[in-house]
């Protein structure tokens, strides 16, 4: 059943790798496309930024689910371990949240200010997730402390800087 597992996410994961790529190639050549055409090229450019940046987040979405789910020959060795993965994971996905927003209100104000309300709320959505990654890495971190559970992959003072090995 695991290798069944394991395929599936692989096939997801290509699938999403295409479509980031897709998205790739679709911001920049639609942002030419407006410049020959004589277009917006202000829009346009914030256009192209917000396509290559969710092109960007579901690459890691893909290359999450390649790592963690399709390549991974154990489940998931402990908390810490669980922790950091997630950690990079929701960092990518707010990062998108934030640049998106950011390109949206650059693009509200000039165009129809009145409709600012919109791209404020995808800031405050990846403001709101920031702000639960880090009650979530705490609070993990605390259960990990209570139950003594080492990261395998973190840094020791009493390593020389090496990473521990559990």
């Amino acid at each position: 059943m695991r290798r069944i597992s394991q395929l599936i996410f692989a096939a997801a994961a290509g699938v999403l790798m295409l479509l980031a790529l897709a998205l790739m190639i679709y911001g920049p050549a639609s942002l030419v496309m407006a410049i020959l055409q004589g277009d917006a090229f202000e829009r346009q450019v914030f256009r192209a930024i917000g396509h290559l940046i969710v092109a960007v987040a579901v690459f890691d979405v893909a290359k999450y689910l390649l790592e963690e789910e399709a390549f991974s020959e154990e489940e998931r060795r402990n908390a810490a371990v669980t922790r950091r993965t997630l950690t990079k994971f929701i960092s990518t996905i707010v990062i998108a949240l934030l640049l998106e927003g950011l390109v949206l209100i650059f693009e509200t104000v000039r165009e129809e200010p009145e409709k600012v309300l919109y791209p404020l709320g995808v800031m405050a959505a990846g403001t709101l997730l920031l702000i639960a990654l880090g009650v979530f890495q705490r609070l993990s971190a605390t259960v990990e402390e209570k139950v003594d559970e080492e990261d395998p992959e973190a840094v020791s003072p009493r390593s020389g800087g090496k990473a521990r090995r559990g």
